[in-house]
């Protein structure tokens, strides 16, 4: 039922602008020209919806083979940071991260980046000014054979009967919020099926000015001690 009703947007609207198009409804170019973009963009969400629907159950039912191997998770987090560069600047967020250490870890780097760009895109979403600040803070703790992730950002905190909630595919605490902002509503499931394959701990944590989500990855496997 949740899929039906993520999808009954998107297909009602391609069937009224392809309507409109078959039925010659604007003859400039102009207008024919958006009526297809809306068309085009509708349909690659529901492309991006249904691989990420896809990629989920894999992950749920554990269909999915790990490459785990050693990698600087400074240098992933750095990527996912330059690749979001524009949306950080268009809502004026500043970043904290020290980048000056390395710290090697061990899992498979196409899905943990999953993990952190969701983490972060969703931060910069919610990040609101606090104090005269709005900040995404990134940190990273060693402890005794984890590394944990973290990732805080200014804003409102999440109620408190909604903190388990979130990781449900689909949940949105705004209904109209997801189809704004361009996401698919699944971006937190993923986090927790990969998490669950690799038996790992994840959550999120109200602090006093904003919220924190956080996950643990294995040391890398090469450490000499």
């Amino acid at each position: 039922s949740d899929v039906s009703h993520e999808l009954k947007t998107p297909i009602a609207l391609i069937q009224g602008y392809a309507e409109g198009l078959v039925e010659n409804v604007n003859s400039d170019d102009e207008s024919r020209k958006f009526y297809a973009e809306v068309i085009l963009d509708e349909s690659n969400k529901m492309d991006t919806l249904v691989k990420q629907l896809l990629e989920l159950m894999k992950l749920e039912y554990g269909k999915r083979e790990f490459n785990n191997e050693d990698f600087n998770i400074v240098e992933l987090i750095n990527e996912v940071i330059r690749k979001c560069k524009v949306m950080i600047e268009e809502k004026n967020i500043k970043i904290e991260f020290d980048s000056s250490k390395q710290v090697m870890v061990n899992a498979d780097d196409f899905y943990i980046e999953q993990v952190v760009t969701n983490y972060f895109t969703n931060a910069i979403k919610h990040a609101n000014n606090v104090n005269g600040e709005k900040k995404i803070s990134i940190k990273i703790e060693e402890k005794e054979n984890k590394v944990r992730v973290s990732v805080f950002n200014t804003g409102n905190n999440i109620p408190e009967e909604h903190l388990n909630k979130i990781w449900g595919r689909f949940y949105k605490e705004d209904s109209s919020r997801n189809r704004n902002d361009g996401g698919t509503g699944i971006g937190l499931a993923l986090v927790k099926a990969i998490m669950n394959n690799y038996k790992n701990d994840y959550g999120v944590i109200n602090r006093e000015n904003g919220v924190e989500f956080y996950f643990d990855l294995d040391h890398e496997k090469n450490e000499e001690n």
